[in-house]
């Protein structure tokens, strides 16, 4: 089986996939290049490649279409929204995905912001690295902040990002909620309303998926009803919250910030409200970027593709209804 991986992907995984057949590896992040699905289609006809990987790019049907020797396509990632799972189906290609492969990475990239946030350490280094620290005694007053030991946690959606968030904060002595209309009990953590969970939480950290069911779930009369004072850490996406409400419960300080990894448009477009919020922790959507997440996504794509070329049903397979037809 001949492989192209458009994703990062560790060394061990390629040595376990030239194992399989010739691999090629052009990760996206090194190439700097989304291939135009058509254009990528024809590459994998032309260069007799069976199975890809990919991270960043689409799996639409115009690949399908022109890929005729593709038999298996990897995505890198726990969501499909940039594969057409109806089309790969059609056309007998089996797709697989890997859930969960970021879940501690963006837990732990959470906590530490909320960290961040209750300790001021952005705004605080900033400060002595722009020679603002005059006076030995000001910092102590004007950077106290809170501790997380004893303050409340709010997660909404507890998958596996939201449970590892638990976990952590617990460690650090959080009373944890949670908010997630489809799972029940969770042990160490009080399942609740969405409304009560704001309205009790200290830190409100959000784990949804990004669907029309969550889209605007944060609107302006739930900002309004959150805690005073209270954190928001968004790492999931910036669909969630309505932008202007959320702006300007910032500013007013009813809120008492905010940490964003996800924004509108990537990178922030440069009218955003939050630019000009010294109470709002800006990243570039580095959540889930860590060299485990790159382990965990390869060591699980080289399982199935390994798995599929002796014949045996990936454990990741996504559209179990090809599986049939290609075992026929």
């Amino acid at each position: 089986m001949n492989s192209l991986v458009l994703a990062p992907f560790s060394d061990e995984g390629i040595i376990r996939l030239a194992a399989l057949g010739r691999v090629v590896h052009e990760p996206w992040t090194e190439t700097r290049t989304l291939w135009d699905p058509e254009e990528l289609g024809a590459r994998l006809t032309n260069e007799g490649f069976d199975a890809l990987a990919v991270e960043a790019d689409f799996l639409f049907e115009e690949l399908f279409d022109t890929a005729r020797g593709l038999r298996i396509a990897a995505i890198c990632r726990g969501d499909l929204h940039h594969a057409d799972l109806d089309a790969a189906t059609e056309r007998g290609i089996a797709v697989v995905r890997t859930p969960a492969r970021n879940a501690q990475a963006v837990a732990e990239f959470a906590v530490a912001q909320m960290l961040a946030l209750a300790r001021h350490t952005s705004i605080g280094e900033r400060y002595v690295r722009e020679g603002q620290w005059e006076d030995p005694t000001e910092p102590y007053v004007r950077f106290r902040g809170r501790e997380l030991a004893g303050a409340t946690l709010g997660i909404v959606g507890f998958g596996a990002i939201g449970r590892a968030v638990a976990r952590i904060a617990a460690g650090f002595g959080m009373r944890v909620l949670a908010y997630d209309p489809y799972v029940g009990e969770a042990e160490g953590v009080e399942m609740t309303s969405l409304e009560a969970l704001l309205a009790a939480s200290d830190f409100v950290s959000m784990h949804v998926p990004d669907t029309p069911e969550t889209m605007g779930m944060l609107d302006e009369a739930r900002i309004a009803a959150m805690k005073p004072g209270t954190y928001l850490v968004n790492v999931t996406n910036s669909s969630v919250a309505d932008r202007a409400a959320l702006a300007a419960a910032l500013a007013s300080g009813r809120l008492a910030g905010a940490a964003l990894d996800v924004h509108e448009a990537h990178p922030i477009p440069p009218d955003s409200p939050f630019l000009g919020l010294p109470n709002v922790l800006l990243t570039p959507h580095i959540g889930g970027a860590t060299q485990e997440t790159i382990e965990r996504h390869s060591a699980m794509v080289a399982e199935d593709l390994e798995r599929f070329a002796r014949g045996e049903q990936p454990l990741r397979l996504v559209n179990p209804d090809v599986w049939g037809r290609l075992r026929g």
